[in-house]
């Protein structure tokens, strides 16, 4: 196969993966037709990358694994201040949000999952950060008298939050940065108080 060949493979298996992340993610029963026309795929085309479900079902867990931690990556969490730091993690991760409904709208999907090699595998997301939170808590900006854990758990649960909030249109894609930075930095306490 040609470069060109191998680029349009990637571009379709990335689209199925994509695609089947923010079906399940709504659908756990979603059928792979379905998958396949949300991809903009034939199910033919599906079965060729992946001949069936819980093939694609693994192979979708580790691209979100992947996706996410890609985007933390890029999210330089160890450099500038934390808050600003905390704040570039809170957009990757509202960036990954089918990803994260797929991963964690099912309590079961990743203690099942068995990765194929494990060295490879990425880190859940959830591990995401801690360095991070302890690093603020050192300069001040993040409470000190916290478990960190506790804040990295309350971190996913408003973002996590905020991806279902849009998911349900109850705020726009464009607003849900806003109000989970808001939240975080300020609790629910009116402004100024």
């Amino acid at each position: 196969m040609g470069t060109n060949d191998s680029g349009v493979r990637g571009r379709t298996r990335r689209a199925i993966l994509a695609a089947a992340a923010s079906v399940l993610a709504r659908d756990r029963s979603a059928t792979l037709a379905q998958i396949a026309d949300a991809a903009g795929v034939g199910r033919s085309t599906l079965h060729r990358y992946f001949p069936d479900r819980d093939e694609l079902v693994a192979a979708v867990i580790e691209d979100s694994l992947a996706a996410i931690e890609r985007s933390v990556q890029d999210a330089a969490l160890d450099q500038g201040p934390p808050r600003e730091a905390m704040r570039r993690l809170v957009a990757a991760m509202l960036e990954n949000g089918d990803r994260l409904m797929f991963l964690w709208g099912d309590p079961n999907l990743l203690a099942a999952y068995e990765p194929a090699v494990s060295d490879d595998c990425p880190e859940p997301p959830p591990q995401a950060g801690l360095e991070l939170i302890r690093r603020g808590q050192a300069e001040g900006v993040f409470d000190p008298g916290l478990d960190p854990e506790w804040i990295q758990q309350i971190v996913w649960a408003v973002v996590y939050t905020g991806v279902e909030q849009v998911d349900r249109g109850l705020i726009s894609r464009h607003g849900v940065y806003a109000a989970v930075v808001r939240t975080l930095e300020n609790g629910i306490r009116p402004p100024g108080s």
